[in-house]
């Protein structure tokens, strides 16, 4: 109960202050609504901000799972040739410190203007690529080396060894950065969103901007308490996924 109460009575504090101050200081909405604007605004969009955001959230999942399905293969490739390790992973290190936004225009560009959700998917793939990878290689590379050179003494293959040893090392590696990569893929949605920046993706940043535009600022703020809280429901699914698959895994 602490853990429920604690962070709801906190959020009712910074809510009636900035309630009260908007009101004492007569701030005007376009600037800074107060919380029962935004309440106002979100009763009343409700269903398009829903429908919105599920589209925001179902780009991130698409891009989770390919991210998941290539991280995962990359990384059982450079488990089983240390040549291919060498190759791979400063490409992949690329991947992660190159800005989503500065390669969106290309991305849009060879996915074509017509077809958008192709682009947004592959910048969210990039986006949460990386903290997958990195987590499986670690994950591999965690495996008990007592067992590793008992497997050789039993004359094991490199394949058994990374299937039957250092694969099941690696799940609670592979679990937390997927739980990482989730958070990054629904921001590089969000982002992909942003630079596409037209009515033909029509997620939650296409909200947020076409309310900027319209200094509709409560709609903006609704916008925002909609996706905050579909990235909280995909966090909570994550860790509930994590736990049972760590019951699992320690169970073996």
């Amino acid at each position: 109960m602490s853990r429920l109460v604690a962070p709801l009575l906190l959020t009712a504090l910074l809510l009636l202050v900035w309630e009260v101050a908007c009101r004492a200081l007569d701030v005007p909405s376009y600037f800074l609504p107060p919380p029962s604007a935004v309440a106002i605004s979100l009763k009343e969009n409700l269903a398009v901000l829903i429908a919105a955001g599920w589209r925001t959230v179902s780009t991130a999942v698409i891009a989770l799972v390919l991210a998941s399905l290539i991280a995962q293969a990359l990384a059982l490739i450079t488990a089983l040739s240390p040549l291919l390790d060498r190759a791979i992973r400063p490409l992949a290190s690329v991947v992660q410190v190159t800005p989503v936004i500065a390669i969106a225009p290309l991305v849009l560009i060879w996915a074509g203007l017509d077809h958008p959700q192709r682009a947004l998917v592959t910048l969210a793939v990039l986006v949460a690529f990386f903290p997958i990878f990195s987590g499986a290689v670690s994950g591999l590379r965690s495996a008990d080396p007592d067992l590793e050179r008992l497997f050789s003494l039993y004359g094991a293959s490199r394949w058994q060894k990374v299937l039957r040893l250092r694969l099941p090392s690696a799940v609670p590696f592979l679990l937390e950065g997927h739980k990482v990569g989730a958070g990054l893929a629904l921001i590089g949605a969000v982002v992909a969103e942003f630079s596409a920046g037209s009515g033909g993706v029509r997620g939650l940043a296409w909200q947020i901007l076409d309310s900027s535009n319209k200094l509709q600022t409560a709609r903006m703020i609704a916008a925002l308490v909609v996706l905050g809280a579909m990235g909280v429901a995909l966090h909570a699914l994550l860790e509930a996924l994590e736990r049972t698959g760590l019951k699992w895994w320690r169970g073996r």
